[in-house]
């Protein structure tokens, strides 16, 4: 008697874990990977380093066990009443059980110009990185550029302009937020991470709106970014207080939303993200969702730690291992490693928002160091680490004790040993 049928929508990191996992766990059915891309599983969060050169692609190659994947399989429409996937195709399959790990889209901010005339496309010169396929044709970009602006100055927007600069190109990051990666980062954090930036030559512009894209030849297009002036290739990002900035590429680095358009269409329970509950099960029964595209507790996390442990829990459970396995949630830290800029940061970040958090901090100018902790009590309610790493180990033990008493002296936490 063969096992059961176990259909995963998506191909990407969380899909690959799961699968990697459901056979390590023993699980006796079928796992079929359905991915859109023309590529098998890969470590999307290694993209900037494939641009940058430091890897190829089959080096961020991430492994599904003995899973079957379909490369090219755009999934088109799912029946949870019949069991069924569609595929662009015209092909329909059956499914025992059916695991969402459809991830998320970048978002296209709204500035006039990245688009072609109708929406078909980006404009010249106007990139996203979320996909190979972007690395690659960013890539070819990169060949002819001497001046690129980043707009968005997130987690990946930072990757993005250490890969350029490491190729040569003249980099300069405009960010609507206060400072430089905020979700993650305090101020005087941040204020450390631009400064390691601009020794690579990365301008930062904190606090900045990009208004439009203005296209054509040496910055002489029509000058209202329609993409329709000159050579149809971005010559200026133009922001909404000060000068533009010349430039012939841009890359988008604004975040990303959950791809939840199938489970919508098919009934699923969808807020920001495809509701889940402990189980990883949405509201239609046998239907499960892990990765970017699952809402857990009313929370997105958007990282791979967080989906990793979502894929190890549901592959526990669907192979038998644990059939009672649950997911609580994840603590995991938000990290940047790229070459000399590194940061971790893990819980609450900035004491200003929280009076019950008192915050010791460690700082090395001369090293261009950050470390700080915050305590609630005697309780470790979050950290902050950049550039001196030495102590995330101990940081990341300590936090992920949930709420136990830390260190009876903080010290311990920044400088261990």
């Amino acid at each position: 008697m063969k096992g059961p049928r176990v259909a995963v929508v998506g191909a990407g990191m969380a899909a690959a874990r799961f699968a990697e996992r459901y056979g390590a766990f023993g699980g006796a059915g079928t796992v079929t990977l359905y991915g859109a891309e023309a590529h098998r599983p890969y470590n999307r969060v290694l993209l900037a380093d494939v641009l940058a050169g430091r890897f190829a692609p089959r080096d961020i190659a991430l492994p599904p066990g003995a899973a079957r994947v379909r490369t090219g399989a755009e999934v088109v429409r799912l029946d949870p009443a019949a069991r069924t996937l569609a595929l662009a195709d015209g092909s329909v399959h059956g499914w025992d059980s059916l695991v969402l790990a459809t991830g998320a889209n970048p978002v296209l901010p709204p500035i006039r110009g990245v688009r072609l005339p109708g929406g078909a496309g980006l404009a010249g010169g106007v990139h996203v990185l979320r996909t190979l396929d972007d690395c690659a044709a960013l890539a070819r970009g990169v060949a002819a550029a001497r001046r690129a602006v980043i707009v968005g100055g997130g987690v990946l927007g930072v990757s993005a302009a250490r890969a350029l600069a490491s190729l040569g190109v003249a980099v300069e990051i405009v960010h609507q937020g206060p400072h430089l990666v905020e979700r993650h980062l305090d101020a005087d954090a941040a204020a450390v991470l631009a400064r390691g930036l601009a020794r690579l030559g990365v301008v930062s512009y904190p606090g900045s709106r990009a208004r439009a894209v203005r296209c054509g030849k040496d910055g002489e297009g029509d000058g209202d970014g329609d993409g329709r002036g000159g050579e149809d290739r971005v010559s200026a990002v133009e922001l909404a207080c000060g000068p533009g900035l010349s430039c012939d590429l841009v890359v988008l680095a604004c975040g990303a939303r959950p791809r939840t358009a199938l489970a919508y269409a098919a009934g699923l329970g969808v807020r920001r993200g495809i509701t889940v509950d402990d189980a990883l099960a949405t509201s239609a029964p046998g239907v499960y969702a892990i990765g970017d595209c699952a809402e857990h507790d009313r929370v997105l996390h958007g990282l791979a730690a967080p989906a990793w442990e979502q894929a190890d829990v549901l592959a526990a459970r669907l192979s038998g291992a644990r059939p009672a396995a649950r997911y609580r949630g994840s603590r995991a830290p938000a990290r940047l490693a790229a070459g000399p800029l590194q940061y971790a940061a893990f819980g609450e970040v900035d004491e200003q928002a929280d009076p019950g958090l008192d915050a010791l901090r460690l700082v090395d100018a001369t090293r261009d160091s950050y470390r700080k902790v915050l305590m609630r009590g005697d309780r470790l309610a979050g950290a902050v680490l950049v550039g001196d790493m030495t102590a995330v180990d101990a940081i990341a033990e300590a936090f992920g004790r949930r709420g136990d008493p830390a260190a009876d002296d903080p010290h311990h936490l920044l400088v261990p040993g």
